[in-house]
């Protein structure tokens, strides 16, 4: 009951908060009634509780559009203003958010080939996260080399851009400084280009580079990333055979430092990067820097090639350990990376001929390109695209024409936290989850563990003896068993019985130091809330006493 009220006071605040464009109306879903009819329409999902259905559910509705929170669990109430506000943001808006795709790589599947058909080969298919994007929004194929961003891009992904042109990157740079949102993910060893056709320049091969970057881009930005891949003594993967993995990285929650305060890693367990870059921070671009997701201190910068082949001396290479950033957000004013202009523009104009009017070339010129931010600016930067890789993000299977994908890890949940934070709203981009309203009484947990701490060892020293006694009675009716007389050994019946009743005992005691420490625990919190509830009043009795003092000595003093 304390959470709906909580609940409720917040749609409250939302709808004060509105102006009038915002109603809040409660149904209550009843059996057999429209109004459980409404609620399963909406998806709000009943939580069968003492025989019936629980109904606690969301559904947020402008015109024809629906936004559903099918469940608003207490456990996540931390994240609850954020998901009304992506649902508001979602139903309010006419189209679809657009994302622009650039990318090296066919993410988005190639078309059937003639020849390949009569070989009985198949054509690429799209990848699953592609395929995933593709259903929620709007995916305008760019090429990696555009002459010019559209601003009505909500959102631009810029994936694997291998062997990108300085123009294309004065294009990204133009749409960043008109407040646009980025997605850049670079790799300087790409499995996924290797194993889709990339190309080995040590061997010759064709096909898409291993490698990609924003070489201008990320310098401009106050980044810069390694050609070496980030290998991590503590992160490590332990993979077939026995084998590890120095640099593929399986990164916990540690690793993520905004965890519980940015909703982009708030409920994800762990990651898992494959051959990634490290970037690091210059601090050059005056723009905010967070790091969403971080390597252990005891990383450092090791050979791709021998990172890829499992090479089980690299681990000794490295000397300086430190934590390297493998997913940033950079937000701000950001300045241009091409203070010069569109690249090649220098050189064209060079080349005018010299009898040229002037008037001529004014109306020839096109607009001025900006060289600083008119709006706020979003940059997430993602130093691997492996993650995202149907083989190292999901457990795919197919049926005939249909394809079911499973993810393996935080990988893909990680892409579409910052796609959807990204794309519903800039006023949701780096939103935080609220504060938790259940504040913890530290002190009481102090006195708490620290009881705890000098009791647990009499409890685990009880524990081990009861496991030794549990261990040979095992070992007793093991004999039992085995022997081969009819009636049993007498000795061997006095050594179970007697066994068992030290068990008996032994779980007695156990449960006797349990209890002992739920006493004082309670104890501890009795004279805590004690506290608290007569200071307050102590206090005002304290204060009248000394009002009362003061009075009567000026009194007497008259």
């Amino acid at each position: 009951k304390l959470h709906m009220r909580r609940v409720d006071d917040l749609l409250a605040e939302y709808q004060n908060l509105s102006g009038g464009k915002l109603r809040v109306e409660q149904l209550d879903p009843q059996p057999d009634t429209d109004a459980e009819d409404a609620a399963n329409l909406d998806g709000i999902r009943g939580q069968r509780m003492d025989d019936q259905n629980l109904y606690f559910g969301l559904a947020v509705s402008c015109i024809d559009r629906t936004a559903t929170i099918p469940f608003i669990d207490p456990s996540q109430e931390t994240m609850l203003e954020y998901e009304i506000s992506k649902a508001i943001s979602e139903v309010s808006r006419a189209t679809k958010p657009v994302i622009g795709m650039m990318s090296g790589l066919p993410i988005a599947g190639e078309p059937q080939n003639p020849m390949a058909m009569m070989q009985g080969q198949q054509s690429a298919q799209p990848w699953v996260f592609y395929s995933q994007l593709a259903q929620s929004y709007e995916v305008k194929d760019l090429t990696l080399n555009p002459a010019k961003i559209d601003p009505e891009i909500d959102v631009l992904l810029v994936f694997h851009p291998a062997n990108i042109t300085p123009e294309a990157e004065f294009a990204i740079d133009q749409y960043v400084l008109q407040g646009g949102t980025v997605i850049a993910c670079v790799d300087p060893m790409s499995v996924a280009a290797q194993m889709t056709g990339g190309g080995n320049p040590m061997m010759g091969g064709g096909g898409a580079p291993t490698a990609s970057t924003l070489p201008t881009l990320l310098g401009a930005w106050g980044v810069s990333m390694s050609t070496q891949v980030v290998g991590d003594l503590n992160y490590q993967t332990t993979m077939s055979q026995g084998r590890q993995g120095l640099a593929v990285l399986t990164v916990p929650q540690e690793g993520m430092p905004q965890r519980d305060k940015d909703v982009i890693t708030k409920n994800i367990n762990s990651l898992t990067f494959f051959l990634p870059g490290g970037f690091t921070k210059t601090g050059s671009a005056g723009v905010a820097i967070n790091s969403l997701v971080k390597s252990s201190d005891k990383s450092g910068l090791v050979d791709a090639m021998k990172a890829s082949q499992l090479d089980p001396a690299l681990s000794r290479t490295i000397k300086d350990p430190k934590s390297y950033d493998l997913v940033m957000h950079l937000k701000g004013n950001f300045k241009t990376a091409f203070p010069k202009g569109k690249p090649g523009e220098e050189e064209k104009k060079d080349e005018a001929k010299e009898g040229e009017k002037k008037e001529e070339e004014k109306k020839e010129e096109k607009p001025a390109a900006l060289t600083e931010a008119t709006k706020e600016g979003n940059v997430f930067l993602i130093s691997d695209i492996d993650i995202f890789f149907d083989q190292f993000a999901y457990r795919v299977q197919r049926f005939g024409g249909m394809q079911m994908a499973q993810p393996l890890n935080g990988n893909s949940s990680l892409f579409f936290n910052i796609v959807d934070q990204a794309a519903s709203s800039t006023h949701l981009i780096g939103a935080r989850s609220r504060a938790a309203i259940a504040r913890p009484f530290t002190k009481i947990k102090d006195l708490e563990s620290e009881f705890t701490r000098k009791s647990g060892e009499k409890i685990e020293e009880k524990q081990k003896e009861l496991d030794k006694v549990s261990e040979e009675i095992n070992t007793l009716v093991q004999q039992r068993a085995q022997g081969d007389r009819v009636f049993m050994d007498s000795d061997l019946e006095a050594k179970i019985r007697e066994g068992r009743a030290q068990q008996v005992s032994a779980r007695k005691e156990l449960r006797d130091m349990e209890k002992e420490l739920k006493r004082e625990k309670d104890k501890i919190s009795g004279k805590a809330t004690l506290y608290n509830v007569a200071a307050m009043p102590l206090l005002v009795i304290l204060i009248g006493l000394g009002l009362f003092i003061k009075r009567r000595t000026s009194t007497r003093a008259r």
